[in-house]
């Protein structure tokens, strides 16, 4: 079998498809991984270019198989979906991620560290939690002036102001 250089992950729900070319862009492995496989299986294989759509739960498995000692990159999916020659199926998209991966000019995304998907974590949940408390503010708001009540803020200093 011919050394591997470049490795394209399919990720999915349980079945993830593996697409692994040689030098000269040649198929030279094919293969079906369950989730509990997977890092068992790259761990065999000898550090190569990883290549992976960047999507939900990319950065995790870009991290784990990292450390495995592989080049790991993350491809934002428009960007593989020119190299995509066939039908759209996991192992076709394994194919299009690895042949990107070794297009010369192709651009990667970078992997996340853990603090860094956290940071974001909260800044998305505090955004979750604001939206609908502005709305709740802004409709009673509303209700209170049908009823001929004033509106009321309260400045920077705290002061309230009837408008």
């Amino acid at each position: 079998m011919s050394k591997i250089i470049t490795v394209g992950l399919d990720l999915a729900k349980n079945v993830f498809q593996v697409h692994g070319a040689d030098g000269a862009g040649r198929a030279v492995l094919r293969k079906k991984l369950r989730r509990a496989q997977v890092l068992e299986f790259f761990g065999q294989l000898p550090p190569c270019v990883f290549a992976m759509e960047a999507c939900g739960g990319a950065h995790f498995w870009a991290r784990e198989i990292g450390k495995l000692g592989h080049d790991v990159r993350f491809i934002p999916p428009a960007y593989v979906k020119p190299f995509v020659k066939r039908q759209k199926n996991d192992a076709a998209d394994a194919e299009a991620i690895c042949k990107a991966a070794q297009h010369p000019t192709m651009r990667f995304v970078p992997v996340k560290s853990e603090a860094t998907q956290g940071e974001a974590m909260v800044f998305r949940v505090r955004e979750l939690l604001i939206r609908p408390r502005t709305q709740v503010i802004n409709a009673l708001r509303g209700h209170l002036t049908e009823f001929g009540r004033p509106r009321r803020t309260t400045t920077r200093r705290g002061l309230l102001q009837q408008h």
